[in-house]
């Protein structure tokens, strides 16, 4: 598997009114990013940004 491919996620559903989109294992621990942290989305044009909510 190449690692764009490796890149491209699906969005699933969780729950009754909220989706998902997981992140390869080797990303978050890059980021030094666990579970159940607490991030910030951001809107922008054409997509969104995802922060670590201690650094704004």
């Amino acid at each position: 598997m190449k690692l764009k491919d490796k890149n491209i996620r699906k969005i699933t559903r969780v729950g009754k009114t909220s989706l998902a989109v997981t992140l390869p294992k080797e990303m978050a621990n890059e980021l030094g990013w666990r579970e159940k942290q607490r991030v910030v989305l951001k809107r922008i044009k054409g997509g969104i940004v995802i922060r670590d909510f201690r650094n704004k």
